[in-house]
């Protein structure tokens, strides 16, 4: 019995971490990064976006590009179609659209826009994490 709990648990964990942990909403999103001192992926999406549909099933349900995510970033979507409520300042026309942002919101970069594959993300997490550790060791 003990071993098919310990199985169940350990299902159950690797399904949850085999997703990103997107934030509720931008404001708790940004409350978190702040919390965890970590930067910011925010994702500027619509369901009906074919691009932003064949990111969420390509980039985002990549194991390493999750990992990271899940280890470096608070991850944060808004979809223009449901209405969720964020900064003005990031929206753009174009969908999907990733910001890079600090902890506060204010961008770091110029966002990525389109369904940006997994090397090319795995390689801009890389950068933007490192410049983020560089800006917060600075700031020490």
């Amino acid at each position: 019995m003990k071993k098919l709990v310990w199985v169940l648990l350990l299902a159950g964990m690797s399904l949850w971490a085999n997703e990103i942990q997107w934030a509720a909403d931008f404001q708790s999103g940004i409350k978190k990064a702040q919390q965890q001192n970590k930067p910011v992926l925010f994702v500027f999406s619509r369901h009906s976006c074919k691009y932003c549909v064949i990111l969420e099933k390509t980039t985002f349900a990549n194991d390493q590009v999750i990992k990271a995510l899940n280890k470096n970033f608070v991850s944060i979507i808004a979809y223009s179609d449901e209405g969720d409520k964020f900064p003005q300042y990031l929206w753009r026309p174009a969908t999907p659209t990733l910001w890079f942002l600090k902890p506060n919101g204010e961008p770091m970069y110029q966002p990525l826009v389109g369904a940006v594959g997994e090397k090319y993300l795995l390689e801009a997490l890389k950068v933007v994490k490192n410049e983020y550790n560089l800006q917060k060791n600075k700031a020490k």
